[in-house]
């Protein structure tokens, strides 16, 4: 029996395919867009990350799901495909951001740390024995009076956004980021703007308890968690305003097919 030739270079982080791919790394990929869906956004005076938690069961205390992580007092990353996988790089992340702080006594730059983060997911597309992380970071924070948000990849590559997204509705909320994103937004339209994408890309219902949401901002440049009773205001009204236009829709095609 012959082996497929994919078989070949699929086994080993370290043989590219004929066609130059890392087929390891690729399926990595897959991983990521297998998981929950996370947004990072700028504002003109700060940046928010906010969560799909995608709660499957309602025995599962929401509150165990954490998909957003404080690295720094002035940086957060967001998380998107393994688990286990993330916390591993959020834990390394913190390392990175402490071990500057003890050789330079001052706070880490946000594109340092996500070079730094890339750099050791990287390693792990290089070598034998290993495999790359099955997860996605988007790393947010302040520095030098600009918000930075940047996403990173399990290959090991960094790109910085405007406003992005990874995890499973990736392809729909770019979408809508290019029709509705702009400049000048504020930190309230950002967190509204994030809300209205999760609430068409999510699978499950969406509640208060399905988000997670954290921001930091250029006045107090401190990375926090945006409590339930904020977030709710939010979430009731995007869900009435969404039933309002899919009951209007719907009374619309019934007048059409009575007609």
């Amino acid at each position: 029996m012959q082996m497929a030739p994919q078989m070949g270079y699929d086994r080993a982080i370290t043989v590219f395919s004929p066609d130059g791919r890392l087929f390891q790394v690729e399926y990595a990929r897959e991983a990521v867009k297998r998981g929950t869906t996370a947004i990072g956004i700028k504002t003109m005076d700060g940046v928010i990350l906010l969560v799909d938690k995608r709660i499957t069961s309602h025995l599962l205390e929401s509150e165990s799901i954490e998909k957003i992580f404080q690295i720094d007092l002035h940086i957060g990353a967001a998380t998107s495909g393994l688990v286990a996988d993330a916390r591993a790089l959020i834990d390394r992340a913190r390392v990175e951001a402490q071990v500057n702080r003890l050789y330079y006594d001052e706070s880490i730059g946000v594109e340092t740390l996500a070079k730094r983060v890339c750099d050791h997911k990287q390693t792990y597309t290089q070598y034998g024995g290993v495999r790359p992380y099955g997860t996605a970071l988007l790393i947010a924070g302040v520095d030098d009076q600009r918000a930075r948000l940047f996403e990173t990849d399990p290959s090991g590559a960094l790109l910085e956004y405007k406003a992005t997204a990874i995890g499973a509705g990736r392809a729909k909320a770019m979408e809508i980021f290019e029709k509705e994103y702009v400049d000048d937004i504020d930190m309230e339209s950002a967190i509204r703007l994030g809300l209205v994408v999760l609430y068409q890309v999510s699978d499950a219902k969406f509640t208060v308890e399905t988000v997670e949401a954290g921001c930091v901002t250029l006045d107090d440049r401190t990375f926090k968690k945006i409590e339930k009773s904020v977030l709710v205001e939010y979430v009731e009204e995007i869900t009435r305003e969404f039933k309002d236009q899919e009951q209007k829709g719907q009374e619309q095609e019934t007048q059409d097919t009575s007609e």
